[in-house]
C-alpha cells in the first residue's frame, strides 16, 4: 500500500517527543502500520505477526528491545509479556523511543495499562478522514485503506464478510478471549440492527439466551478491538432525568452496511431503514475522529431527556460543550430537540449536520451544513 500522507502524522511525532513510549491503537487493518512508516522512517520495525519475530520476542524480549533506540513494534497485543520487560528497559534507556501498535485497547490487554502507567501515549487511529478522501466513498464503503486506496480496490462485497470473520474467530480468542465467534457476530448483528439506539441489555440478553451480565462482558470485547462504540449519555445535575443507558453503534458504516446485507452502494442504502442510522454514525465517528486528534482531552456523549429531548452528539471540545445534530436529508430539520438542549445547559451554539455543502444559520446561534462546513466550524480542520 503506498505511503499516504494522514493528517495524524504531525500529531504522532509531537507525542512522541514527549514521551518515552507510544501506543497506536485501532483496528486491525486501518492504516497503523502504513502510518507509523510514514511518521517514524527511521525506526526499527519488529512484527509479531510474523512467527519469526513474535518467537525471538518470546524468547528474550530484553534482547530484542536492546537492538535499537528507535523500535516500532507491530502487532504487540500478540505478546503481552514483553509490556513488563520493557517497562523497566524504559526506565533504564529515558532515551530510547518505541511505539506499540495494536489491535486492542488496554482494557483488552490489561498489561499495557498496568505495566507503562505514565510512560506510555495513547493514540487511536480511526479510519480515513473525510479530509484525507472524498465523503461519500467513505460513508458507503467504510474507511479502511484497503478499500480506497489499493490497486486493485479490494470488493467490500468480499472482504468485509472475510474481516468480520478474522476478527472474531482468530484475533479475539488470541486475546485469551474465551467466547464462542458465533456469538459474537450474533450480538455484533443485534447491535447492527438497532443501530444507534440505547442499550438494553437485558433484552438483547434474552434474545441470545445469556444474562445481561454476559452481554456486558461481549460488548466489552467488540469494543476493545474497536468495532462497537457506546457512546454514554450526558450526566448532568439538572432537574429533569436524563437516559442513563448508553448509545450502540457498530463504528465502521462499510461493517455496518455488509452486517445489514444493504450493500456499498447509495441508491441501495438510502432506500434502507437504516440509512439515517448509518449517515449519523459516519458524522459522529468522523467528528470524534477530529476532535481528539486537535484535543486528546474531548468527551462525546449524546443527550436526551425522559421527556423526550435529544440532541444525537454533545461534544466537550477545549472545555465547551457543543451540541450537535445529525440528519440525512437538506432541509432544516425538527429544532425543538438542540434547542431544548441548549436551554437545558445554557448553551449559545448548536450545529446541524446534513448532506448540504452550503453554510446558513437557521437560527440564531445555530448553523446547518455539510460534515466538512461543522468540522471547520469547530476548528478541527489542522491548517496548511
Amino acid at each position: 500500500m503506498p505511503l499516504r500522507p494522514r493528517i495524524a502524522a504531525p500529531r504522532l511525532v509531537s507525542v512522541l517527543r514527549r514521551a518515552p513510549a507510544l501506543a497506536l491503537l485501532g483496528a486491525r487493518q486501518v492504516g497503523k502500520s502504513t502510518l507509523a512508516r510514514l511518521a517514524f522512517p527511521d525506526f526499527t520495525f519488529v512484527d509479531l505477526e510474523r512467527p519469526v519475530d513474535l518467537e525471538r520476542a518470546a524468547r528474550d524480549p530484553e534482547f530484542l528491545l536492546s537492538q535499537s533506540s528507535r523500535l516500532v513494534i507491530d502487532e504487540a497485543q500478540r505478546l503481552p509479556e514483553i509490556f513488563p520487560v520493557l517497562r523497566s528497559h524504559l526506565d533504564r534507556h529515558p532515551g530510547h523511543r518505541i511505539v506499540l501498535l495494536g489491535s486492542a485497547s488496554p482494557g483488552l490487554v490489561r498489561k499495557i495499562s498496568e505495566s507503562l502507567t505514565g510512560r506510555v501515549a495513547l493514540f487511536e487511529l480511526a479510519g480515513i478522514s473525510i479530509l484525507e478522501h472524498p465523503i461519500e466513498p467513505l460513508w458507503l464503503r467504510g474507511g479502511f485503506p484497503r478499500l480506497h486506496w489499493t490497486r486493485p480496490r479490494a470488493d467490500p462485497a468480499n472482504w468485509y464478510p472475510a474481516y468480520v470473520r478474522t476478527t472474531l474467530e482468530r484475533d479475539i480468542p488470541q486475546l485469551g478471549v474465551r467466547i464462542a465467534a458465533a456469538r459474537l457476530r450474533a450480538l455484533l448483528t443485534m447491535v447492527a440492527h438497532a443501530q444507534g439506539s440505547v442499550s438494553n441489555l437485558s433484552e438483547l440478553g434474552g434474545s441470545l439466551g445469556i444474562s445481561y451480565h454476559s452481554v456486558a462482558h461481549i460488548l466489552d470485547v467488540l469494543e476493545g478491538v474497536f468495532l462497537v462504540r457506546r457512546l454514554a449519555p450526558y450526566a448532568a445535575n439538572l432537574r429533569k432525568r436524563l437516559v442513563k443507558s448508553p448509545k450502540l453503534y457498530v463504528r465502521d458504516t462499510g461493517i455496518l452496511h455488509s452486517l445489514l446485507g444493504v450493500g456499498h452502494r447509495r441508491q441501495g442504502l438510502l432506500s434502507h431503514p437504516k440509512a439515517g442510522a448509518s449517515f449519523e454514525t459516519f458524522c459522529i465517528e468522523q467528528i470524534i475522529q477530529h476532535a481528539q486528534l486537535r484535543d486528546p482531552s474531548a468527551e462525546a456523549f449524546f443527550y436526551r431527556t425522559h421527556g423526550g429531548t435529544e440532541v444525537d452528539l454533545l461534544l466537550r471540545l477545549r472545555g465547551a460543550l457543543l451540541p450537535i445534530e445529525i440528519k440525512l436529508g437538506l432541509g432544516v430539520p425538527d429544532l425543538r430537540g438542540l434547542e431544548g438542549c441548549m436551554r437545558d445547559l445554557g448553551l449559545r451554539q448548536g450545529f446541524v449536520v446534513n448532506l448540504s455543502t452550503e453554510s446558513v444559520e437557521v437560527r440564531r446561534g445555530i448553523r446547518m451544513g455539510g460534515l466538512r462546513e461543522v468540522l471547520g466550524w469547530l476548528q478541527l480542520v489542522p491548517e496548511g
